[in-house]
């Protein structure tokens, strides 16, 4: 039977707990609207799974403490601004099932909510002198940044290749992850080498799940995601950079030319799909991405055997098994 996230939180249940009521507190305004703002905001909270990586790398390395809770704080503050700030660049009206900021409050609210959340993360952090821990997750968000730009530079000559793919997901996707769990790992020891190992491992973690990510676009799960949406927005993801590189000129000027300017034609687009399939981009990229689940196991398994330890390892199977 598959775990659930209710399995998997067992060992940090009541720390969890905990943290609902401090991050509430913490996103709450004197403001009437904002404050029904954040109201609105805590109750469409996904999955919670950020908090989590936090609280149980904290465990791995020493024990929760009161920084504990203000990192995995801090990590849900600058990461939910990021995202309201996101969907007013996008133009999206929904997130999570749910309808966006931008779409219930209009743009100019959405972005103000947004410098609000961040604002209120930056001064939890000072309030507490929570230095180490502003730092890491500040670098996080710069590099989220500039992931998205880099990947909206290449997206623009569609000339990305492996290299490059992985740096604009480090940079994008695994740099929040890793910022999770080295939050956790410093807020429960001062070991350098300890907070830079639990750095890496999440790193990793965030690879394979971008990699889980950008497969979902090709109908490997049924996840009720259009198939295509990737290529629609003329991103290279990994399934479709390896299956250019081993195609002939031909066939990749072919490719090049439905992403630049058929890529919103049904039929094209699912040849593109289609072509990837049988042409080996899908089984590579799934090798891929288990390469890196296997790097994040052998760094964890160098931890000692705890409750946490277990659900950590769930966690990164609940991870990448996900149906979005």
């Amino acid at each position: 039977m598959a775990l659930t996230l209710t399995d998997i939180q067992a060992p940090i249940a009541d720390e969890l707990t905990h943290f609902h009521k401090y991050f509430r507190s913490a996103m709450k305004s004197r403001v009437m609207l904002l404050d029904k703002i954040m109201q609105y905001l805590v109750k469409r909270k996904g999955k919670e799974m950020r908090p989590m990586f936090v609280l149980l790398s904290a465990n791995l390395c020493g024990g929760i403490t009161a920084p504990t809770y203000r990192g995995a704080a801090l990590v849900e503050l600058l990461h939910t601004a990021t995202l309201v700030h996101d969907d007013v660049v996008d133009d999206s009206e929904e997130r999570r099932g749910f309808f966006s900021i931008n779409a219930l409050w209009k743009n100019k609210i959405a972005v103000l909510v947004g410098d609000f959340l961040l604002s209120r993360g930056l001064l939890m952090s000072l309030e507490h002198d929570d230095f180490q821990l502003l730092k890491i997750v500040s670098n996080a968000v710069k590099l989220m940044s500039e992931g998205e730009l880099l990947q909206i530079e290449k997206a623009r000559k569609l000339n990305i290749d492996e290299p490059v793919y992985f740096e604009i997901i480090r940079q994008k996707t695994a740099s929040l992850i890793a910022s999770c769990t080295e939050c956790g790992a410093a807020s429960a020891t001062d070991d350098k080498a300890v907070i830079e190992k639990m750095r890496l491992f999440g790193e990793k973690v965030g690879i394979a799940f971008q990699i889980r990510d950008d497969l979902f676009d090709y109908g490997t799960q049924d996840v009720g995601k259009p198939l295509g949406i990737d290529i629609k927005e003329k991103k290279m993801t990994l399934p479709l950079i390896h299956t250019l590189n081993k195609s002939s000129w031909g066939e990749r000027r072919k490719v090049i030319n439905i992403i630049r300017n058929h890529n919103t034609d049904k039929k094209k687009v699912d040849w593109v799909i289609d072509f990837v399939k049988r042409n080996g981009g899908i089984e590579y990229s799934e090798n891929v991405m288990q390469e890196y689940i296997r790097e994040a196991k052998a760094i964890l398994s160098e931890f000692p055997e705890s409750e946490s330890r277990k659900s950590m390892f769930d966690l990164i199977e609940y991870t990448v098994a996900r149906q979005k």
